[in-house]
């Protein structure tokens, strides 16, 4: 088995938030997590496990969130909500689900490719480059419904791949990349720990443990992680975190409290990460 691979979730501008606290937390904590040898991003994950393997610090990322930079407007109105709750939770078949889900994404009425890209672009500042160290970004195939993977021999940009795997279906329209349309990374798992089977040491952040509709929970993935003999570490939001995050995770103004509240946990489940890290 490969060593350390660092799984970054998705969860929306105050996951996001509450995500940059954890990595934040756990860098001051003393514990290198750059140097995982594959780092996974879904959605707002793959923005800042972009940026950090890029050489942002873990510590700007998370003031950028109190200061109240980095905000994202993602207005969703309750027709969206309803689009997408009817969509995803309409089977209880997995791969119907997605596919019914990806069906709604692409026909749904929403503004231009463009407002992802600029977005994204926006979050990702002046990182443009795929990073030296592995990095994987997961997202969706809007035509298939199938989980796929870009990195550095994907022939993309780093703007395309991330953008992939944020565009929120039936918020924002699926994004064309290498021919094809594809939507958020975390439509079918919020994290994708799948994509970590073979490394021996997993520390998973994830800001929302499960996706809307029929899919394996985080809890789920990881252990069968564990089943096939990898250490794994979840990390989630706890009953604190939670209530602060709130329902609404597109609401800017709980990012700086979000962020705070990683950052807590993080320095209170600092020893334990310490031991699967450097173990």
């Amino acid at each position: 088995m490969s060593d350390t691979a660092l799984v970054l979730g998705g969860g929306g501008p105050v996951g996001g938030a509450w995500l940059t606290g954890v990595l934040a937390g756990l860098t001051e904590a003393g514990i290198d997590l750059t140097g995982a040898d594959v780092v996974i991003g879904t959605s707002a994950g793959a923005v800042f496990g972009s940026r950090l393997l890029s050489g942002v610090p873990a510590a700007d990322l998370y003031e950028r969130q109190l200061s109240g930079a980095d905000a994202v407007r993602l207005p969703v109105t309750a027709r969206q909500t309803v689009r997408f709750l009817w969509a995803a939770l309409g089977s209880r078949d997995p791969q119907r689900s997605i596919e019914r889900l990806a069906r709604a994404a692409l026909r749904a009425p929403t503004g231009p490719e463009s407002d992802v890209f600029d977005t994204v672009g926006a979050l990702l500042g002046d990182v443009r480059d795929w990073p030296e160290r592995e990095l994987r970004i997961a997202a969706v195939d809007a035509r298939s419904g199938q989980t796929e993977v870009f990195d550095s021999d994907s022939g993309v940009t780093l703007l395309e791949a991330v953008a992939a795997s944020c565009a929120v279906p039936v918020v924002w329209p699926p994004v064309t990349v290498a021919g094809r349309r594809w939507m958020d990374g975390g439509s079918r798992s919020t994290a994708n720990l799948q994509l970590a089977r073979g490394y021996r040491r997993v520390l998973a952040v994830v800001p929302v443990p499960r996706a809307v509709g029929p899919h394996p929970s985080a809890a789920q993935q990881a252990a069968e992680l564990s089943d096939n003999g990898a250490r794994v570490f979840l990390l989630s939001p706890d009953r604190a975190a939670r209530r602060i995050m709130g329902r609404n995770l597109t609401d800017n103004t709980r990012r700086s409290a979000a962020a705070r509240a990683g950052y807590a946990q993080a320095r209170a489940l600092s020893p334990s990460v310490t031991d699967l890290w450097q173990g």
